[in-house]
């Protein structure tokens, strides 16, 4: 009797979760792979041509990724909000669109609060707050001779 009372019990919240899916909440975004296109908010990160798994129209197999991490790799072009920080043809991963084209992509709030790659080091101005003179750090220098053993 009791195991008849925890399948009812796991039906009901299986079915109360799909019911709130339906309900237009939704599920966590992951890494998916999925025919054609990827869906809106992810990016593409791989794609394949895979005949066998997509019958329905579009043979392209396609790895997606949910959009919103500071660093993308993706195939082709940058997805809005993020800037290319570099970009190179590699075919074997992202097909022959583009040339095959893999853009590394930086979210452009995370650029907001880093320096600019093509200004170089950046310094830091005046009032950085004050810093240990060179070559003091928080533990004492080691000896610069080993004591002898203690005699017996």
């Amino acid at each position: 009797m009791t195991g008849l009372a925890v399948v009812v019990v796991l039906l009901c919240v299986s079915m109360t979760e799909r019911v709130l899916a339906a309900d237009g909440l939704e599920e966590p975004k992951s890494i998916r792979k999925t025919c054609g296109v990827c869906p809106e908010g992810y990016a593409t990160t791989g794609r394949t041509n895979a005949p066998e798994l997509c019958k329905d129209g579009d043979p392209m197999l396609v790895q997606c990724v949910p959009v919103g991490s500071n660093m993308l790799s993706v195939c082709g072009s940058c997805p809005e909000g993020y800037s290319e920080v570099g970009r190179s043809n590699v075919p074997s991963r992202c097909g022959s669109v583009d040339g095959g084209l893999v853009s590394q992509c930086q979210s452009q709030q995370m650029g907001s609060s880093m320096p600019d790659p093509s200004q170089g080091g950046v310094k830091c101005p005046p009032d950085c707050g004050s810093t240990a003179a060179p070559g003091q750090g928080a533990s004492p220098p080691p000896p610069k001779f080993r004591p002898a053993p203690e005699s017996k």
